[in-house]
């Protein structure tokens, strides 16, 4: 029994230090704490430049606007410049189709008018000699006409302009391509092809009356299809990397005024003299031809038979013949087209002229085009090496040559 009593006594108290051993204490109430806010002084800084972003985007957005709107203005001035290309071709061909045509028909008349004033003198006195004084008459008068028409108008001479027009204008093209493929257009470029389009359309006009180029002057005049304002500026865009002096130097400026003195000497007063004699052969033809297609109408409304008057007949067959061959040398030898390739060749030395001494007077070098590209340029319109140009420039004072080997 007791040993019973003991062993309850020890369970009993393991039992107390068990449940004393499972008792937790109660879970503490964390402490609360607060996040710093950041100053007042931060918050503008943020918006600020949250603002100059926005300003800088915007302002972004207005030059990339302004870009394109420039851009479209080229490329509808590149759009109106393949249209006078085509325009000039289509003229060209009309006007050479003109020139052609009013040959054969006018020369055939004339032979035609000349053969029935040569058949009156051999017939005798009735209808019949009538019926070939009027033909002959009739026919004469109507080449007469047509002479005139003709003579004014000078198709050669306009199949000449309009060929050189296209040129002119496919050249525009090509710069205005160059332009948009190596750099992005600005408002000056559209100002001066703009300049460019009106004077070409000024120098080579399309219609007829009112507006068409002056066949016979007083004196030869060049061509002239540049803007009379033209700097010959603004092409430095072209060449970016350029040395202090942008590829000039004195002795290059000293080789420049040379070559322009060669071109004054030579070149242009010879295509002058050239000019003024074609254009006085031109006056001639264009004279002689109705005055003898008119003097045979008049023979030919007198003829009459070989034994009462031979003399008219004669005349009119004479003087219808001599205006054939008159107006086979105008029109056949296209007097007229070689008149208009002195103008237009006169009007390219004067164009060269002004484009070397415009960029000489250019004091701000950095202003100036390239100076080795300008060269080059220069060198490739005269059909010239770099080294042919500047041997032709040390020799400028003593040399019978010509600067320019194209034509």
């Amino acid at each position: 029994m007791a040993s019973l009593q003991s062993s309850s006594l020890i369970f009993s108290s393991s039992k107390r230090s068990i449940n004393a051993a499972i008792h937790l204490p109660k879970a503490r109430t964390p402490a609360s704490f607060s996040i710093p806010k950041p100053p007042l002084t931060t918050n503008l800084k943020v918006a600020e430049e949250l603002k100059i972003g926005d300003g800088l985007i915007t302002e972004k957005s207005s030059v990339k606007a302004v870009d394109s709107a420039t851009t479209a203005k080229l490329y509808a001035i590149l759009e109106a410049v393949v249209d006078r290309v085509e325009m000039h071709v289509n003229l060209g061909e009309q006007r050479n189709n003109w020139n052609t045509l009013l040959l054969n028909s006018i020369n055939m008349i004339t032979l035609a008018a000349a053969t029935m004033a040569g058949v009156s003198a051999s017939v005798g006195v009735g209808e019949p000699l009538l019926a070939f004084k009027v033909s002959s008459t009739l026919l004469f008068s109507a080449a007469t006409g047509m002479l005139l028409v003709m003579n004014k108008i000078q198709p050669s001479q306009l199949a000449e302009e309009q060929r050189n027009a296209a040129r002119l204008f496919r050249q525009l093209q090509a710069q205005i391509e160059t332009v948009l493929a190596v750099r992005t257009p600005t408002q000056a470029d559209v100002e001066s092809v703009m300049e460019k389009v009106l004077a070409l359309d000024k120098a080579y006009p399309l219609p007829l009356l009112g507006v068409m180029i002056e066949k016979f002057p007083e004196t030869f005049q060049p061509a002239v299809w540049w803007p009379g304002n033209d700097s010959h500026q603004g092409r430095r865009e072209l060449e970016k990397e350029c040395n202090e002096n942008n590829g000039w130097s004195e002795k290059m400026e000293v080789e420049m005024r040379e070559v322009v003195k060669v071109l004054k000497r030579k070149d242009a007063e010879d295509y002058m003299r050239l000019g003024n004699l074609g254009l006085k052969i031109n006056k001639v033809l264009a004279i002689s031809g109705p005055f003898l297609t008119g003097m045979a109408a008049a023979a030919s409304a007198l003829a009459g038979p070989s034994s009462q008057s031979p003399w008219a007949a004669t005349l009119a067959v004479a003087a219808g013949s001599l205006a054939s061959v008159v107006n086979t040398l105008e029109h056949g030898g296209q007097v007229g087209m070689v008149l208009e390739m002195y103008r237009n060749c006169t009007g390219f030395f004067q164009n060269m002229e002004e484009s070397i001494e415009s960029t000489l007077g250019e004091t701000e070098l950095q202003k100036r085009e390239n100076g080795e590209l300008f060269e080059m340029k220069v060198a490739l319109q005269l059909g010239r090496s770099l080294s042919q140009l500047r041997d032709l420039a040390g020799e400028a004072d003593s040399t019978n040559e010509f600067a320019s080997k194209l034509f």
